[in-house]
C-alpha cells in the first residue's frame, strides 16, 4: 500500500523538475539590455534597426527630444556608411528608428515597461515594431512570445496619426481596431499606447503631423502680491519632490531632486516670485509665443544635468502638454538670482526656462518632467524613468476661468468599461457563491448520506460555472504569482493601478481573502478554484465511466500525512526565490497548470507543459485532487491564514472515538481526535450531512432505535446534532463564569498576542527576564527602521523570520494553544506545530501592516525618517 503513493510522490517532483529544467529562457522576458542603451549616441549600435526599417542601410546618432535616429539608404554609387564618414548626398533619408522608453514611459501589468523599438517612414507610416524587453509574467510561459509579435506587426502599414484601439474597429467612427491577445488585455493596451504615443512624439517633432494650436492664456488683472505659501496654497507654485528610495538608492535625510515651479507670464505668479521690476524686464524681453517658467530646486541631484556644456540641452528637465514636448538649450535659460515672495524656502541652484512655441498654451495643463536614473533595488539594473507633476493656472488667473478639457482615461478604466457586463455577472456568481455556501446548514439538512443532491447540485453548478464562465471565458484564474506580487508591492512600491488592471482578478481576491477569514481555504479551493473544480469533475465522470473500481479514494493516512507538506514547501520555496530573482520565481510558479489549462490551451504548450498537465489530469481520474492536496501553493498560501477562520464545521463529541467522518472525508482533513484540520478541509460538507443523518451518524442511529423499540417519538435534530429530548431538561444551574470586562479583556488579548511568554517570565532571574524583553525592544526597533526605509527589506524579512521562529517554539512552550472559532472569544484549543506555525506568522504580518498603516498616518514615519540608521545591522 505504501509503494504506489511513494511512487506517485516522487514521480510528480522528477516530472515538475524535468519540466522547469526543459524551460526555454529564451525570448524577450527579462532580456539583458546594455547598460549604454538609454545614454549613447549610437542608439543602433546596440539594437537591430535595420530589423524595424527594411531597406536602411545607415543611421545617424540620437537626435532630437525626444530622441530619434534619422534612417538612411544609399544611393546608387553611395557607400551607406554611418553619419561623418559618407557625404550626405549619397543618401537618401528613409525614415526614423525610436526606443520607446525614450519618449514614453508607460507601465504594463508588471508594472514595468514594455520596451520596444519602432520603425517609421518619412510619411508616418509604421515600418516595424520589436519588443527588446518586457516583464510581463503571463508573457513569461504562460501565452507564447510569438502572439506578441503577431500583436505588435499588426501596426505595420499604418499611420502614427490614425485612431487604434485594441479590440473591434469603428469604420463610422474611424476607428482601427487590433486584435488582442486573450489573457492580455492590460499588457496589449498599454503596448498600444506605447507605440502611438511614442510615433506621434516624434512625428510631430520631424514635421509630419502638423502640431496642436491651442489658445493663448489671457491674464485677469491682478492686485498685491501674494506671499510663498498662499501660491503653494492656490496651485500657482507647484512642487516635484522625488525621494531616493524612488531611484533605488537608500533612505536619506536629504531628498534625491526638491523642485518649486511656476509659470511667470501670468502676472500673479511673475510679479509675486520675482518683483514688479524683474518681471517687467523679463516680460518685455519675451517675444510673441515664448513662456517663461521658474524653477528652484534642492537635493542631492541637479535640474540641469552634471553633462550639460554650453550648446549642449538639458536633459534632466522639460516640459510636456499632452503629446507635445518641450527642452530647453543653452540659449533657453536665464539666471533667477532671488525669490521676491516671503515664506519662499531654501535652494541650492535656480533658473528661468524659456518655452519658445505657439503650440504651449498656459490656458491648459502641462506638466513639469523630471528624468532620472533609477537602479532596481532586485536586479541592479540602470533605466531612465520620469517624474511628473502637473501645472495649471487657477481659474482666477484666466479671464473666463480654465477651459474645458477631457482627459484620457487610465488604462485600468478603460479595461473596467469595456467589460461591465461581464463584471456584473461575475459579482452576482461570487455574491450567488457566497450565499449558498451561507445557507449550508439548512441545505446539508435536507440531505442524507444516500441522496446528497441538495448539498451537491449547488457546488455543481459552482464548478460548471468556475470552468466554463470564470476559467475559460473571463479567464479569472487565481495564482501564486499574485501572492508574490503583493508581498514585493508591500515591500518596495504599491501600485493600486496594477492590480486594479485586471477586474475580474481584482474582485476575486477581495472575496478569497473575505472567505478565508470567515470559512477557510475550503470555500475558493473547494468549490470555486476553475482547476480545482476541472480535477474534481474529471475524478467523479471518470467514476461514472467505469473507472471507479480503480480510483482510490484517499491514499494511506501516514503518506497523506507526509506529501501534504510538499505544497507548504512549494510555496516557502518560490517565496525565497522571489526575493532573489521574481523573474526565476514566476517560471517555478509553473508547477501551477492553471496557464496550461485556462490562458493558453495546452494544444499551445511545448511538450513539457503537456506531459506535466497530462500527468495531473490522469492523476486526477485516479486520486481525489492530486494537486490540490499535495502540490498547490495557493492553498498553502491561503491555508496558513485559514487558522484563524471565524466558523467552523460542526462536530460532536463522539467525533473523536467514532471516527464515521473521518473514514469518508475526502480531504483527509479529520484527525483520530475527530478534530477538524482547517487548513486541509476543502468543506465539500459530508461530514456535516452525516451530523444530521439519523441513520448514518452512529451516535444518532442509535438513539434513533432506542427510540423506535421503546415506542417513543423521533424529534427534530437540534443545531447540536442530537434530537432534542421528548422531555426537556430542567437547566441545572451552575455558577456562571465571570465575564471579564471590556479593559481586562483587551488586556488579556494584548499580552497573549504580542507576549510570547507566559507571566512565569516574571518568576525568572533579572539578567535572563532583561535579555528576553530587550530581544523583543530590539526586533521592533528593526522593523520600525524598516517601515521607515532606514534599513533594507531583506533585513527586515530576515529578523522577521527569526522572531517567528523564536516565538513559535517559545510559545509552544508557554502557551501551547491557539483559538478555535472567532477571533473575539476565548475558546482555546491544544496547538500543534502547524498551527503555531501558521498562527504565530499571520500574526505578526497582520500587526506589522497594522502597526505600519497607523504610524503612516499618525505622521511617525516621516519623523523617523530623519533618524540615524543602525549601520551594524546592515
Amino acid at each position: 500500500m505504501i509503494y504506489p503513493a511513494g511512487f506517485f510522490a516522487r514521480f510528480l517532483a522528477a516530472l515538475y523538475l524535468f519540466c522547469t529544467w526543459g524551460l526555454a529562457v529564451g525570448g524577450s522576458y527579462e532580456a539583458p539590455l546594455p547598460a549604454q542603451l538609454s545614454t549613447d549616441p549610437d542608439l543602433c549600435a546596440y539594437v537591430p534597426c535595420k530589423d524595424v526599417l527594411p531597406g536602411a542601410d545607415s543611421f545617424s546618432h540620437r537626435m532630437g527630444k525626444p530622441a530619434y535616429v534619422e534612417a538612411y539608404q544609399s544611393r546608387k554609387g553611395g557607400r551607406g556608411e554611418q553619419e561623418g564618414h559618407g557625404k550626405k548626398g549619397d543618401r537618401k533619408l528613409i525614415g526614423y528608428v525610436f526606443l520607446s522608453t525614450d519618449i514614453v514611459d508607460i507601465p504594463a501589468y508588471s508594472g514595468k515597461p514594455v520596451v520596444t523599438l519602432i520603425g517609421m517612414d518619412t510619411k508616418g507610416i509604421v515600418t516595424g515594431v520589436r519588443v527588446l524587453r518586457h516583464s510581463e509574467p503571463i508573457l513569461l510561459l504562460g501565452i507564447p512570445e510569438l502572439e506578441l509579435t503577431k500583436f505588435v506587426n499588426q501596426y505595420l502599414g499604418k499611420f502614427v496619426g490614425s485612431k487604434i484601439e485594441v479590440g473591434a474597429g469603428r469604420p463610422d467612427q474611424g476607428i482601427i481596431g487590433l486584435d488582442a491577445i486573450t489573457g492580455a488585455t492590460v499588457t496589449v493596451i498599454a503596448e498600444n499606447q506605447v507605440v502611438l504615443r511614442s510615433g506621434l512624439a516624434v512625428a510631430k517633432q520631424v514635421g509630419i503631423i502638423e502640431p496642436t494650436v491651442r489658445p493663448q492664456a489671457k491674464f485677469s488683472p491682478v492686485e498685491g502680491k501674494l506671499d510663498w505659501n498662499a501660491l503653494l496654497k492656490n496651485g500657482g507654485v507647484q512642487r516635484l519632490k522625488v525621494d531616493t528610495v524612488a531611484v533605488g538608492m537608500p533612505r536619506s535625510d536629504q531628498p534625491y531632486i526638491d523642485i518649486h515651479f511656476g509659470y511667470l507670464n501670468a502676472p500673479a505668479v511673475g510679479r509675486s516670485v520675482l518683483g514688479d521690476a524683474v518681471y517687467q524686464g523679463l516680460m518685455s524681453r519675451l517675444k510673441p509665443g515664448e513662456h517663461a517658467i521658474f524653477l528652484i530646486a534642492s537635493g542631492l541631484e541637479s535640474f540641469k544635468g552634471s553633462g550639460f556644456v554650453r550648446g549642449g540641452i538639458y536633459d534632466r528637465v522639460q516640459v510636456s502638454q499632452d503629446m507635445d514636448t518641450f527642452t530647453f538649450r543653452d540659449l533657453d535659460y536665464f539666471n533667477l538670482y532671488r525669490i521676491e515672495a516671503a515664506g519662499a524656502p531654501a535652494y541650492r541652484e535656480s533658473a528661468i526656462f524659456i518655452i519658445r512655441s505657439s503650440t504651449f498654451s498656459a490656458a491648459y495643463p502641462w506638466n513639469l518632467v523630471f528624468l532620472a536614473n533609477k537602479m532596481d533595488p532586485q536586479t541592479g539594473e540602470r533605466t531612465f524613468v520620469n517624474f511628473d507633476r502637473e501645472y495649471w493656472l487657477p481659474g482666477s488667473y484666466l479671464e473666463g476661468g480654465r477651459p474645458k478639457i477631457v482627459k484620457p482615461e487610465a488604462t485600468w478604466v478603460t479595461v473596467w468599461k469595456s467589460r461591465k457586463v461581464e463584471i456584473v455577472l461575475f459579482l452576482l456568481w461570487l455574491t450567488a457563491a457566497g450565499t449558498v455556501y451561507a445557507l449550508r446548514d439548512k441545505l446539508v439538512r435536507r440531505s442524507t448520506m444516500k441522496d446528497t443532491r441538495w448539498k451537491d447540485y449547488p457546488k455543481y453548478f459552482l464548478w460548471l460555472t468556475s470552468i466554463g464562465f470564470v476559467g475559460f471565458y473571463l479567464l479569472a484564474v487565481p495564482s501564486i504569482t499574485q501572492v508574490l506580487t503583493w508581498f514585493h508591492s508591500i515591500l518596495f512600491e504599491w501600485k493600486w493601478e496594477l492590480f486594479l488592471s485586471d477586474p475580474f482578478i481584482f474582485l476575486f481576491w477581495i472575496f478569497i481573502i473575505v472567505s478565508v477569514f470567515f470559512w477557510g481555504r475550503g470555500m475558493f479551493c473547494g468549490w470555486m478554484c476553475p482547476y480545482g473544480s476541472l480535477a474534481e469533475m474529471v475524478y467523479h465522470v471518470a467514476g461514472k465511466l467505469g473507472l471507479k473500481r480503480y480510483q482510490r479514494h484517499l491514499l494511506p493516512q501516514n503518506w497523506h500525512d507526509r506529501l501534504k507538506w510538499i505544497k507548504y514547501g512549494v510555496f516557502a520555496i518560490l517565496l525565497a526565490v522571489s526575493f532573489y530573482s521574481i523573474g526565476l520565481a514566476e517560471k517555478l510558479a509553473e508547477i501551477e497548470p492553471f496557464k496550461t489549462t485556462f490562458l493558453v490551451g495546452v494544444w499551445n504548450r511545448s511538450w513539457p507543459f503537456v506531459t506535466f498537465w497530462t500527468a495531473l489530469i490522469v492523476a486526477s481520474a485516479f486520486f481525489e485532487r492530486p494537486f490540490c492536496k499535495y502540490l498547490c501553493p495557493l492553498g498553502a498560501a491561503l491555508a496558513v491564514p485559514s487558522t484563524f477562520r471565524w466558523w467552523g464545521l460542526k462536530r460532536k463529541q463522539e467525533c473523536g472515538p467514532c471516527k464515521a467522518c473521518q473514514v469518508g472525508c475526502g480531504s483527509q482533513a479529520i484527525d483520530d481526535s475527530g478534530r477538524i484540520d482547517q487548513r486541509e478541509c476543502l468543506l465539500c460538507l459530508d461530514c456535516q450531512v452525516l451530523y444530521y443523518d439519523d441513520h448514518a451518524c452512529p451516535p444518532l442511529a442509535q438513539e434513533r432505535k432506542r427510540r423506535t423499540k421503546a415506542g417513543e417519538p423521533l424529534t427534530a435534530i437540534g443545531a447540536n446534532g442530537y434530537f432534542i429530548p421528548i422531555v426537556p431538561v430542567a437547566a441545572v444551574s451552575a455558577p456562571a463564569a465571570a465575564r471579564p470586562s471590556l479593559p481586562a479583556f483587551i488586556g488579556q488579548e494584548f499580552f497573549d498576542h504580542l507576549f510570547p511568554w507566559s507571566r512565569k517570565v516574571f518568576r525568572q532571574p533579572i539578567l535572563l527576564q532583561a535579555i528576553t524583553f530587550a530581544l523583543a525592544v530590539l526586533v521592533t526597533w528593526v522593523w520600525v527602521l524598516g517601515a521607515a526605509g532606514q534599513i533594507g527589506p531583506g533585513i527586515v524579512l530576515g529578523w522577521w523570520l527569526a522572531w517567528s521562529v523564536y516565538e513559535m517554539v517559545v510559545r509552544m512552550r508557554c502557551k501551547p494553544y491557539v483559538k478555535d472559532g472567532p477571533w473575539w472569544g476565548r475558546n482555546l484549543r491544544p496547538a500543534s506545530w502547524a498551527d503555531m506555525a501558521s498562527y504565530v506568522a499571520f500574526k505578526n504580518l497582520l500587526i506589522a501592516a497594522a502597526l505600519f498603516l497607523i504610524m503612516k498616518g499618525a505622521g511617525v514615519l516621516d519623523y523617523l525618517q530623519g533618524l540615524p540608521a543602525l549601520q551594524w545591522l546592515y
